[in-house]
């Protein structure tokens, strides 16, 4: 007794990234500019013309499925499945916006999920790297940072020591700098002598001045050394350099001892206002202008060419920048334990896949939902401006019911943007009109809800029933432990408290 049920990944950056070569697109003003319906009308006909090509392809080949019954992820069951699931998680409190600092492809325009870049998502890059001096402002000396991205030091905030670790104040010439004294013979070059030596506890507190405070965007910052016990002195200096507006690290940092936070870049990866000569220019062009500004201030001690495993988008293999975001996640606090326990039901062949999966579960972050794309689910979360209420629609028929305007301008379409954007509702807490946000899902939640939307989990559970869970699934590793399986178990947990597989096999 067995489905023989074929199918198609279809919505998500993947094919949009396709798309945009077709059509010779560089950027998303470039879609923007061709028309957002039109562009998802040509994702969704290459997802049509590829599927009916390996579909032809596979029955040549004898494979044999039930091929008039193959399920896309583009199907308007399985989107509404997943507002279903999301709509749940809301009702659970799981569902939040999250203000943070995320990976961001400044080419595609959005963020990337800890999922996209954990596996797949490094290469070796050669980087400009600078060592820098930041000066003290009670001493006639400078505290010595490095730094392998120098567009960041425009939103330099904050200098991190390890307060155990053992520093040394240096003379070299007419300059006196500090750094972790194990760091000084792989930063400092040709003769110098050390004053003496203290601890990074003993530099913490010390204020210094910035190394772009005559940026107007700087005003007001001050900058101050703070303790943190991940700094290591076996490469750069053991002071590190911290920009809360780049880095997620240094965005926690800057929560934990309340320091000033700087966005320096837009979208697509360029200086905002506020940056002076910076402004309008692409993040990733600026490491030489910077290396120059800095030599011109007297500020700059020396660079290298610096080759090191470097986040890229795994679709288009641009360098990732990391940026200070509004993005929507799912909390895992709560879920996590759930699907702890449901991981461990199923039978792991081999069976170290087991602890695999418990450790990405046990270590992983919450799991950001939101892409500022075009071709994908809509999320169905409905944020009021007037007054921060937000809202998560479960249903086809609950947006109708909720509808106050634009249905007639969505209805007879499938839930995808741009149409389904028309529709407003009526926020909750103060009745005012509320536009669904203009964000699209991960597609990681297209492929977890299979085993419920393909099951017809919504409207024949008896049917669901007699199939779910499944006896058996097979994927490869590592990827499928953080992707496929993570999401599978995530969504149909939340959903049934069971996982949605018994056995699986990888390889």
């Amino acid at each position: 007794k067995q489905r023989f049920q074929n199918g198609f990944d279809c919505q998500g950056l993947w094919v949009e990234v396709e798309v945009e070569k077709e059509l010779g697109l560089k950027n998303k003003r470039e879609i923007e500019a061709y028309g957002i319906a039109e562009f998802v009308e040509r994702c969704k006909q290459r997802v049509w013309k590829y599927a009916a090509r390996q579909t032809a392809q596979s029955i040549r080949l004898g494979y044999w499925m039930d091929w008039d019954n193959s399920y896309y992820t583009m199907s308007d069951e399985n989107n509404y499945t997943i507002w279903h699931f999301l709509k749940t998680c809301h009702e659970r409190g799981w569902i939040y916006k999250g203000h943070d600092v995320m990976p961001w492809c400044p080419r595609c325009g959005t963020g990337l999920s800890e999922h996209e870049i954990v596996t797949e998502g490094y290469q070796d890059r050669t980087h400009l790297a600078i060592f820098t001096e930041l000066p003290l402002i009670d001493e006639e000396a400078s505290l010595l940072v490095w730094t392998t991205t120098p567009w960041t030091l425009a939103a330099n905030v904050a200098a991190a020591v390890h307060p155990e670790l053992s520093y040394a104040r240096v003379r070299q010439g007419t300059r006196t700098f500090y750094l972790a004294a194990d760091a000084i013979p792989n930063a400092i070059r040709g003769d110098h002598e050390i004053l003496g030596t203290l601890t990074g506890a003993e530099l913490v507190g010390r204020a210094y001045r910035g190394p772009f405070d005559e940026l107007p965007a700087a005003e007001g910052v001050t900058h101050r050394v703070i303790p943190w016990t991940e700094v290591s002195s076996s490469e750069g200096t053991g002071i590190v350099h911290i920009a809360p507006g780049c880095g997620k690290e240094d965005f926690a940092l800057s929560e934990e001892h309340d320091l000033q936070v700087i966005g320096p870049i837009n979208e697509s990866g360029i200086y905002l206002p506020g940056f002076d000569w910076l402004t309008g220019r692409e993040a990733h062009e600026a490491a030489a202008d910077i290396e120059r500004s800095l030599k011109d201030k007297g500020i700059w001690y020396r660079s290298e060419r610096y080759t090191h495993r470097y986040p890229v988008c795994w679709r288009c293999g641009t360098d990732l920048l990391f940026r200070l975001v509004d993005e929507w996640f799912i909390a895992m606090d709560e879920l996590r334990p759930k699907l702890m326990d449901a991981t461990r039901t199923i039978r792991w062949i081999p069976p170290f896949g087991k602890e695999r999966e418990l450790d990405w579960l046990a270590n992983m972050d919450d799991w950001m939902i939101s892409k500022k794309r075009y071709w994908g689910l809509a999320l169905p979360i409905f944020d009021c401006t007037a007054c921060g209420t937000f809202e998560v629609i479960g249903s086809e028929t609950e947006l109708k019911d909720r509808a106050v305007s634009g249905w007639d301008q969505f209805e007879g379409h499938t839930p995808h943007r741009p149409y389904v954007d028309a529709v407003q509702i009526a926020c909750k807490s103060c009745g005012s009109p509320v536009s669904r946000i203009a964000d699209v899902g991960n597609p990681w939640l297209d492929a977890g809800i299979v085993a419920l939307s393909t099951l017809n989990y919504r409207h024949d559970r008896d049917y669901w029933n007699e199939w779910y869970p499944a006896d058996l699934i097979s994927e490869s590793f590592p990827g499928q432990f953080r992707n496929w399986f993570y999401s599978l178990i995530a969504e149909s947990t939340a959903l049934t408290g069971e996982a949605p597989f018994r056995n699986v096999f990888t390889y």
